[in-house]
């Protein structure tokens, strides 16, 4: 019996909660707080209490008011005709010539000039729908929404209330006194002024022109991150890279992993995987399999460093190469620890055990500064200063034809050596040939040395005062005693091609980063994740610093 009761005890609660879980769930009735004059008219609107004058009708929260109503009451329901006003809070406001509104859905309708407001910004459009389950209202026609920085345009578009957000689906358009965003898709956060864009999107201004299929920008702070085939364009400069981060105020840019920056002007480029523009500056930094590669008489000259920085306006350009630089061009190659390069003075220098390669010829020195001819764009002559040597492979044979002096000065025709002069102590080993037999090796030592050159190869060595000269049969002379003194032939070391310019370690790290691009690329395009700053924005204005 004692069970019974104990089961019929819970059974009781059980239909008595259920019975409070429904109640909760039922929606509450439109309250009419106001009107100046109620009737009914059963013929015309059946069922409808018609309210005129001041009418004021409450809901769960919301306020409205209006000229007159239609209030349905067994639906729960009312049409509102002139001065429609909804009230929500003391935060967003809804204003039409007519509307309705669903207690028991707790949805809105208006149209006629409808205009939803909040404290920072006006929608305006011809249809509204606002869904107070939801928060949420949205509309399938133009649309207009200003706030302080910007006014936005679409065709289409959904306001959630509780995360101040607009999300535009069709040709949407954000204007702002500096720029310009088009787009079919775009989150917008109206307290920040957060921008997500998706697809095809463009941020056009006086300055520049930005592109990108997905992205983020603030339009308070003006500054952006683009993820993907995106790109900025200057009217002298366009920058690519898989991620670009843009501060506008500052005119800053920087590229993350295949980045490329184009100079239409100076007709150059500079490819990395990390870069920075500083357009107000006039300068730029490149570092990651970093390489400048500027044209020069229809023929690329590339030049690389672990970092690389080019700095100036057109015409007065600097191009530095820090750590390991290289260099190479189809006549002419080199290596040394920096370059440092000047277009207004057409000069190069190579700086830290710097080497030359011109065809057969290989040049070293302390400082090395090769010297070019801006009208004709091609090298005009060089410099190697202090401990200058010079060293080419003998042609028929094994040996070397070596040539050094303190200094050296050469002349350049058509981008090949023509002569050289090697001045104070120098010294010379020549290989003498009669046709194609060799006659002897010739040791000299001199004032100073000419070398004439024909296609790159040593046509005649002449020596110039207090020349001791002395001619060794081969068999004569033994090896050791064939390489002057400091001879370091670094035939190992030649730059043959464009691919040689970079270390082993910077090719791998090229192929990790391409393997990284190659499997992003292959995934879906997907909206960006939500930042913490878009989502604690207004926590974080709270916040008493």
């Amino acid at each position: 019996m004692t069970k019974f009761i104990e089961l019929k005890s819970l059974l009781y609660l059980s239909l008595l909660l259920f019975s409070s879980l429904l109640l909760a769930q039922k929606p509450k009735d439109i309250i009419i707080e106001y009107s100046e004059f109620a009737d009914r008219n059963e013929t015309e609107i059946p069922g409808a209490a018609l309210l005129t004058g001041n009418v004021r009708i409450s809901h769960d929260g919301v306020i409205i008011t209006c000229n007159k109503a239609y209030y349905f009451q067994k639906e729960n329901y009312a049409k509102l005709f002139g001065d429609v006003q909804m009230v929500q809070g003391d935060t967003l406001f809804l204003n039409s010539k007519y509307a309705e509104y669903s207690g028991n859905e707790k949805k809105a309708y208006a149209t006629g000039n409808p205009v939803m407001r909040s404290p920072d910004m006006t929608l305006t459009t011809d249809t509204i729908n606002f869904d107070r389950n939801s928060q949420q209202a949205f509309y399938n026609s133009f649309g207009r929404i200003v706030n302080k920085e910007n006014t936005l345009t679409s065709n289409a578009g959904r306001y959630y209330a509780t995360e101040k957000k607009f999300q535009f689906l069709s040709t949407v358009t954000i204007t702002n006194p500096k720029y310009t965003i088009k787009s079919n898709h775009v989150d917008y956060y109206n307290n920040s002024g957060h921008a997500y864009l998706f697809g095809p999107s463009t941020i056009t201004s006086e300055k520049n022109f930005i592109y990108t299929e997905k992205g983020f920008y603030d339009s308070k702070k003006n500054v952006g991150h683009f993820l993907r085939k995106s790109y900025i364009r200057y009217d002298d400069r366009l920058i690519e890279g898989d991620s670009i981060f843009y501060d506008r105020t500052k005119e800053f840019a920087s590229a993350t992993r295949n980045v490329k920056i184009t100079d239409t002007v100076n007709k150059g480029i500079v490819k990395g995987h990390y870069g920075e523009v500083y357009k107000l500056k006039d300068s730029l930094m490149m570092t990651g399999r970093a390489v400048a590669i500027n044209l020069v008489e229809n023929d690329s000259v590339y030049i690389h460093g672990k970092k690389l920085m080019v700095t100036g306006k057109k015409g007065n350009q600097i191009i530095r190469a820090f750590n390991n630089a290289r260099f190479y061009k189809s006549d002419i190659s080199g290596k040394c620890d920096s370059i440092h390069s000047s277009t207004k003075k057409a000069l190069t220098q190579l700086i830290g055990r710097p080497v030359v390669w011109n065809g057969e010829n290989q040049l070293t020195g302390d400082v090395i500064h090769l010297i070019g001819e801006n009208k004709t764009q091609k090298i005009d002559s060089l410099k190697v200063i202090n401990n200058a040597f010079m060293i080419s492979r003998d042609s028929l044979g094994t040996g070397y034809n070596q040539a050094k002096g303190l200094n050296m000065y050469g002349k350049f025709k058509d981008n090949k050596l023509d002569y050289i002069d090697l001045v104070k102590n120098t010294e010379a080993i020549y290989y003498v040939y009669d046709d194609l037999t060799l006659t002897g090796i010739e040791k000299k030592i001199s004032s100073s040395i000419n070398i004439t050159f024909v296609e790159n190869k040593i046509d005649v060595l002449t020596s110039y005062k207090n020349v001791e000269s002395l001619m060794y049969p081969e068999k004569d002379l033994p090896e050791n005693a064939r390489k002057l003194r400091g001879f370091n032939w670094r035939g190992d070391e030649i730059i043959k091609s464009k691919e040689d310019i970079f270390p082993p370690e910077e090719e791998e790290f090229d192929k990790k980063m391409q393997k990284e691009a190659a499997i992003e690329a292959a995934q879906e395009n997907t909206p960006m994740k939500i930042r913490k700053e878009t989502l604690n924005y207004d926590k974080k204005k709270g916040v008493k610093k």
